[in-house]
C-alpha cells in the first residue's frame, strides 16, 4: 500500500481542510509514493517514539500532534527537531499528523463525551458546518444525572485510567451540564461559560486560568493534556486495521510525559 493510499483513508476520517488555520497537519515528512507495510501510531512525535519507529522498521509514523509547528531556520543533528528529521529521512519513514482536523470531525471530544455518557451533545466552539450540522472543538452536554464534582472527578479517573486530576472549584458542587475539551483548554473557558456549562474538563490549566474560571462560575477538572488524548492511539489503531488491512499497525503505547509524585 502506498503512503498516499493511507493518507486517503486518514482524510476520509479527518479532512485536512477542517484543521484550524494556525495548525500544521498532513504529510510533514516523506513521499506520497513510498510503500507502506508497517505503521506506528503515537500521540507525540518524540525522539523516543521516532527511535522506536526505526527499531520496529516502520515505514510511516502517524501522530496527533505535529512534528513541525513553527518555522525552523536550520536542520542539524544538534537541535531536537533536526535530530528527529534526520532519523526519519535517513530511515525512509514518512510522518503524518492529524491534529485539529481530527478534533473537529468525530475526534477527541466526541470520544470523550461518549465515554462520559453525555446526552444532547453539541460543539463547544463551532468551527464549521458539515451537511447542515455544526462541528467544532470540544463538546458540551448533560450527564445522565446530577453529581458532585468530586464524584465526576473520580469517574473521569476511572474512565480515562488516570491516577490523579486537578480541580478548581468547590468539589461538593452539584453539576449536570458539562463541557469537555481534550488537550489544552485554556481558551475554552469563555466558550464553556457561553454554553452554560457548570464544569469544564480539559488540560493545561494554569493557576490564573483556574481562578478566573471559578470566578466565572465554571469549575474546572484538569485531567492533563495527555490524559484526555491518549485514546487517539487505540481509536486510530482500530480504524486503520479496518481500512488498511494489508498494513501492519502498531501502537507506540506512549506513556504520560508528566508524573505526580
Amino acid at each position: 500500500m502506498k503512503c498516499k493510499d493511507v493518507i486517503r483513508e486518514l482524510e476520509k476520517l479527518s479532512p485536512r481542510e477542517y484543521a484550524m488555520e494556525w495548525d500544521n497537519v498532513g504529510l510533514l515528512v516523506g513521499k506520497e509514493e513510498s510503500e507502506v507495510k508497517k505503521i506506528l501510531l503515537a500521540l507525540d512525535p518524540t525522539l523516543e517514539v521516532i527511535q522506536k519507529a526505526v527499531e520496529v522498521k516502520a515505514d510511516m509514523l502517524i501522530t496527533h500532534h505535529p512534528l513541525l509547528f513553527s518555522p525552523i531556520k536550520s536542520i542539524t543533528p544538534k537541535n531536537a527537531i533536526g535530530q528527529k528529521l534526520f532519523l526519519l529521512m535517513e530511515h525512509g519513514i514518512s510522518c503524518y499528523a492529524m491534529h485539529t482536523n481530527f478534533d473537529v470531525l468525530g475526534g477527541m471530544a466526541d470520544l470523550a463525551g461518549n465515554k462520559l455518557g453525555l446526552n444532547r451533545q453539541e460543539p463547544l466552539e463551532e468551527t464549521a458546518v458539515l451537511d447542515g450540522n455544526s462541528v467544532g472543538i470540544g463538546k458540551v452536554g448533560e450527564l445522565p444525572e446530577e453529581v458532585s464534582i468530586k464524584v465526576l472527578a473520580e469517574k473521569i479517573k476511572d474512565i480515562f485510567s488516570l491516577d490523579k486530576v486537578m480541580v478548581y472549584g468547590n468539589v461538593e458542587q452539584k453539576v449536570k451540564r458539562v463541557a469537555i475539551s481534550p488537550g489544552s483548554g485554556k481558551s475554552m473557558i469563555k466558550e464553556a461559560r457561553k454554553k452554560a456549562a457548570e464544569v469544564l474538563i480539559t488540560g493545561d490549566i494554569g493557576h490564573h486560568e483556574g481562578i478566573d474560571a471559578v470566578e466565572m462560575n465554571v469549575a474546572v477538572i484538569d485531567a492533563t493534556h495527555y490524559g484526555l488524548e491518549k485514546m487517539f492511539m487505540n481509536f486510530l489503531e482500530e480504524y486503520l486495521k479496518r481500512v488498511c488491512s494489508e498494513v501492519e499497525i502498531l501502537s507506540s503505547n506512549q506513556k504520560a510525559p508528566v508524573h505526580f509524585l
